[in-house]
This record gives structure tokens, sequence and C-alpha cells, in this order.
């Protein structure tokens, strides 16, 4: 028997490797910008949209500039009762909560922020689009273009393709699911949170050959598995990211305490 889910989706990533060329281009170069600059690229989203945002940072192959945004209360810990997927499927779609969120987060002009979001419909990843382009970040989204066809349901009047700089084309098909199973009414098995991770991956090689060319190296996780690494090595990483994030905390203060204040 061939494969049923495997072919489907090698099928999707050369159509988003073929679609988003000149854009992997153009994110990488901002990225690189950010962190020659001694700043930040910012990861987000919701649901399972955070799983994108982990596989990134930290993670071995990955390296100091990544800030995973991280919200507990849009992550699912239970399928059901406190924690669970009801109450983060209500929670990402109330408007102006994501920014309570982001207020405490060290957003800096100059920064760069990838949000995942497969629809594009929701409102935590539309606020957070919005919050940081007026913050001076280049906002790249992570979505399905299948789903510019749904009008939006923000009150803004966009979706997250909208209130991006950039968009990186997932080209996962709206139902998400991209296996069709005879006799059973619905497709199975997801494609697009597979997707939005291999597609992270590449911004983040891409990034990496860009810093490259400028004569930067930022340090790179390795698994102590392999000869020669340990975990002092690990440990090293993190206080270079401990220090990037101290810088970053610093400058973002005058904006917290303006934002505490109501101005």
């Amino acid at each position: 028997m061939s494969d049923l889910y495997i072919h489907r989706l090698t099928a999707l990533i050369d159509q988003a490797a073929k679609a988003n060329e000149e854009a992997f281009g153009q994110a990488a170069s901002r990225f690189a910008d950010s962190l020659e600059g001694g700043g930040l690229v910012h990861l987000y989203g919701s649901g399972h949209s955070v799983l994108p945002v982990q596989e990134v940072f930290p993670r071995y192959g990955s390296y100091v500039g990544f800030n995973p945004l991280t919200d507990p209360r849009v992550m699912w810990h239970n399928v059901l009762g406190a924690g669970g997927v009801r109450e983060l499927l209500w929670l990402e779609r109330t408007e102006k909560y994501a920014e309570k969120f982001l207020d405490h987060q060290p957003l800096n002009k100059g920064d760069s922020i990838i949000i995942f979001g497969h629809s594009g419909r929701n409102s935590s990843g539309i606020d957070t689009a919005l919050y940081a382009k007026k913050r001076g970040i280049f906002v790249v989204a992570v979505t399905s273009k299948n789903n510019l066809d749904k009008p939006a349901t923000h009150s803004s009047g966009k979706r997250l393709a909208d209130a991006a700089d950039l968009v990186i084309d997932t080209c996962s098909p709206i139902e998400d699911a991209i296996v069709p199973i005879e006799g059973w009414s619905r497709p199975v098995s997801g494609s697009s949170t597979v997707l939005a991770m291999i597609l992270a991956h590449e911004l983040i090689a891409r990034t990496a050959e860009q810093l490259a060319k400028r004569g930067i190296e930022l340090p790179v996780f390795a698994s102590p598995t392999i000869s020669g690494v340990t975990l002092h090595d690990t440990d090293v990483i993190y206080g270079v990211y401990r220090e990037r994030m101290l810088e970053a905390q610093k400058k973002h203060l005058p904006t917290f305490q303006a934002t505490m204040r109501g101005e």
C-alpha cells in the first residue's frame, strides 16, 4: 500500500518552497538586520500555532536571537477542563487580550516578529501584528493564503496576512487535513503545523546564511550527544541568550513604564 499522507505533504512542501522563494530572502534579510543590531526576532502563536514557536527556539540547530512569546493561557494543557482547548479557543478570539500579554514583553523598534496562524482570522495573532507594527517591528505572518477568501472577523477589518509586512504562505488547504478516507465525511491528518515548522526552519537557515555573509556568527545549540559537546556548552549559550534578553528588557523599560502610566 502506498503512503496516504506523506506524498500529499511533500507536494505541499514543494509548492510552498516555490511560492515563498522571494519572501524567504526578504524575511531573512530583515531578520539579519534585527540580529546584527543586537535586537530580537520574536515568535508568536496560539493553539497549535504555539508548536512552531517552540520548534524554533530553544532547540538544537537554532541560535541566540530568537525570542519565543509563549502565553500559557493560549496553549492547551488538557483537552477539557482547566487549561483545556475550549478555553483557549475562546481566548484567542477575544480582541485586545494579546495586548495585555505583550505589554510585558521586550518588543523594541528594529526587532522582527514571526506570527504563526493557519486561518489568520483569530484576534490573538492579528492584535499581535498590529501591536508590533505600531512599535516599529517588522512583522512576518506564516499563514495559508487559501484562507484569504474568508472574510475578516476582526474589528479592524484585517486578517493576519493583511496586518503583516510580509506573508509566508504555508499553502495548506482551508480544512487543514489532507487525506480523504473512503466512507468518512471529513479528511484526516493535518498539514498546517508541520508546514509552518518546515518553513520556519528554512527561515532559520537563510537568516544564518545572511549573517554569515556579514561576518557574523551567533552561538548555535548543539546536542550534548555529539562528541566534544557538553551540557556546560549549552549553559554557556543560555548565558549569552540571557545577556541579550537583559539588554532588550532594559531598552524596553521606558516604554513599559509609559504604558503602565497610561501614556
